[in-house]
């Protein structure tokens, strides 16, 4: 697990990871070379897995947000090899979940208009058999972030998370 200032360091990469490590260290309260290393076995041991630019989805001409959810009546092996294959090929597929429930599978695509979805839906279905699509375009974002909760993430100390 992570300790408070493992904590402090991934509050700020996540808010901005372009910060140089100087500024970082500053704010946390560590010289430079300390904070380095600190981020740097962060990003060793995964819990940085990257860090990468944050695009603003109408100016890249993919403003419009589908919430796909599948249903299969195929849960053989082969079919979800083939059907995982066919979706990650697909570049306006940027979300892919398998779920619990009613619901198999729950997509998030990005595509620029109902157009562009049509031709993505058609060149899916073409690739895979698939039982049922259902297909909600969201109407406005209300929240978005690449953020996660870090309260979570303390050091248990004798078997209570730190407070």
């Amino acid at each position: 697990m992570l300790d408070e200032m493992d904590i402090k360091i991934l509050r700020i990469l996540q808010e901005d990871a372009t910060r140089p490590v100087a500024e970082i260290g500053k704010e946390v309260g560590l010289s430079t070379t300390p904070c380095w290393r600190r981020i740097q076995k962060l990003e060793e041991a995964g819990v940085v897995r990257r860090r990468v630019a944050l695009l603003d989805p109408a100016k890249v001409n993919v403003g419009v947000t589908v919430i796909v959810s599948i249903k299969t009546d195929r849960h053989e092996i082969g079919w979800l090899k083939k059907f995982h294959e066919a979706v990650v090929d697909f570049p306006e597929v940027v979300e892919f979940y398998r779920m619990s429930g009613e619901i198999d599978y729950l997509l998030r695509v990005v595509v620029p208009d109902i157009a562009a979805y049509d031709a993505f839906y058609k060149r899916l279905i073409s690739r895979i058999e698939i039982s049922k699509v259902s297909s909600a375009f969201a109407m406005e974002q209300i929240k978005y972030t690449t953020s996660l909760p870090l309260d979570f993430a303390r050091e248990v100390k004798n078997g209570d998370p730190a407070q």
